[in-house]
């Protein structure tokens, strides 16, 4: 019954229990130890298995950042451009208004047509055939430029040659029509001229 005092602890089982606690950490890498831990998995191996998972998270989640960075300032980009293009439409619209009520102003009461004419004048406007009513005076006077047709809420309105050069310098897509001296094409009886003919 001389045991010593040492073989005392380790029947115990106390040592043993020492011996484990100060037994350094194996690295994350490496392979734990084997430990009984009644059914419990060591923590060795969930520290192992959770480390290399939170990097791969960590980096996921700054890969989103930097994702969610990227779609807020296209975003923003976008909302900068529509906003830009909007700006610009509604001026080009306000510049078109004032065009448009400045040549009104221009013609008031200064279009030539009649109501009672003879005569229809054709003329390719728009990619297509218009045609204006005028009577034999106002079709000669139109056929060599000395009056012009202007474009106004869908009406063609017969002007003179001064009054359509105004309308041009304002805004040339509502001339309709000005012949230059000079350069007069032949003209049908029917009032069309001959390089409209079809």
């Amino acid at each position: 019954m001389a045991e010593s005092l040492r073989d005392q602890l380790l029947k115990s089982g106390i040592v043993k229990q020492v011996r484990e606690e100060k037994r350094p950490l194996p690295p994350q890498g490496g392979k734990p130890p084997f430990q009984k831990h009644a059914g419990k998995p060591p923590q060795h191996k969930q520290q192992g298995k959770s480390s290399p998972s939170h990097k791969p998270a960590q980096g996921k989640s700054q890969e989103e950042i930097d994702l969610a960075k990227a779609y807020a300032i296209r975003a923003q980009t976008e909302a900068n451009e529509r906003k830009r293009a909007e700006q610009a439409a509604a001026e080009e619209a306000r510049l078109r208004r004032e065009r448009k009520l400045k040549i009104q102003q221009l013609l008031e009461g200064k279009t030539l047509n009649k109501a009672d004419v003879d005569h229809v004048r054709h003329f390719e406007y728009g990619g297509k055939i218009r045609r204006v009513h005028v009577d034999a005076e106002q079709l000669a006077a139109l056929n060599v430029g000395e009056l012009g047709v202007v474009q106004q809420q869908g009406r063609y309105l017969l002007v003179a040659r001064e009054m359509a050069e105004q309308v041009r310098a304002i805004d040339a897509h509502l001339v309709a029509l000005l012949v230059e001296p000079g350069s007069t094409p032949g003209v049908g009886e029917d009032g069309v001229p001959d390089d409209l003919m079809w």
